[in-house]
């Protein structure tokens, strides 16, 4: 029987010199900063924003410390099932392990790095009296692209894997988790898969989640909000709205196929109780990541109802104030047309 699975390429190595701590996945959230940043800045000059390159520099240094602080702080205390870090909260920001050898910063979120660039931004355009919504316009249409390479981070580094599959586009990751050959669920995968059955413990094909999030939460969602949101954006901020609720859209979709963290496999069960983390068997049991996509999403839905009032209300009052018109009624008329221009 053709086997329906491939293996992880041997030859692709997290380090990028053998025994030094330079990793490929450091190395690929610097491409990711980079290529982010190199589409703000083209978004600057072919549109005449007149920003200025340390305003632009700036922004990025805020988002960039935010991004870190959020993603470690999410990813230690919030995924961290152990409790370790709320016992030792100073090995957040230590990178070496008990041994003293650097490891780095092991344990990154999304959605808290997404938290973390808000605030940071925020924090920044308040102090910079900048106008905070089209800078987080162009900022939001730039990320996906670089988020494509964080992910292909993950893939270099063999982890975050998917769930079990005996499908064809399963792959076997050196250091996922082996399960026993005396369990029928797992002689049935490995029949399907074509794979053989002369071992206490197998490692069976996963999904290689890893690669369908870089391709669908980075390419593709850089090509809708890049192409069809950023020339046609209504009002200020819907970029920022489109960008929560596709990408929450498109990773709660991918979470059904990626394991759940160990520690925590699924927080919300309305299916199977007893479902087990690495098979895909119903869709109402919900992981942390589903749970904060669904928030992505609602805060999206609401984030853009709240713009295009408030969009509105700034257009209404600048026309007034460029008209100068006191007339209650004729500013309420100014209103109606305005809202029914934007939809």
């Amino acid at each position: 029987m053709t086997p329906l699975y491939t293996l992880y390429p041997s030859w692709i190595s997290p380090e990028i010199i053998p025994g030094l701590p330079f990793r490929w996945y450091g190395m690929m959230y610097l491409v990711a900063f980079g290529i982010t940043y190199l589409l703000f800045q083209r978004q600057v000059r072919r549109e005449k924003l007149g920003w200025s390159e340390d305003e632009v520099s700036n922004f990025f240094l805020a988002a960039i410390l935010g991004l870190i602080l959020g993603a470690r702080l999410f990813g230690t205390f919030l995924y961290e099932p152990t409790g370790l870090y709320w016992r030792k909260p100073w090995l957040v920001i230590w990178p070496f392990d008990e041994a003293g050898r650097f490891v780095g910063f092991q344990g990154m979120s999304f959605h808290g790095g997404l938290v973390g660039v808000v605030i940071g931004t925020v924090i920044y355009a308040r102090r910079r009296a900048l106008d905070y919504w089209e800078w987080a316009d162009r900022m939001a249409v730039s990320v996906p692209l670089g988020y494509t390479f964080g992910r292909l981070g993950n893939f270099i580094n063999g982890e975050l894997w998917g769930k079990v599959t005996s499908g064809p586009l399963g792959m076997v990751f050196p250091q996922a988790e082996r399960f026993p050959t005396s369990e029928a669920w797992v002689r049935e995968v490995a029949g399907k898969a074509g794979m053989a059955l002369d071992t206490a413990r197998i490692n069976l094909p996963r999904h290689p989640s890893q690669l369908y999030e870089a391709f669908f939460e980075g390419i593709v969602l850089w090509l809708v909000l890049w192409f069809l949101v950023r020339p046609r954006r209504p009002y200020k901020g819907f970029a920022v709205g489109a960008y929560l609720i596709g990408y929450g859209a498109i990773r709660f979709a991918i979470e059904y196929l990626r394991e759940p963290d160990s520690g925590l496999g699924y927080i919300i069960k309305l299916g199977d109780p007893d479902a087990p983390i690495h098979t895909f068997t119903t869709l109402w049991n919900f992981s942390m990541g589903q749970i904060l996509c669904f928030l992505m999403i609602a805060g999206g839905a609401g984030f853009l109802a709240w713009r295009k009032s408030a969009s509105v209300r700034e257009a209404a009052a600048a026309q007034s104030a460029r008209s100068g018109a006191g007339d209650p009624g004729r500013r309420k008329k100014e209103a109606r047309k305005l809202r029914k221009k934007l939809g």
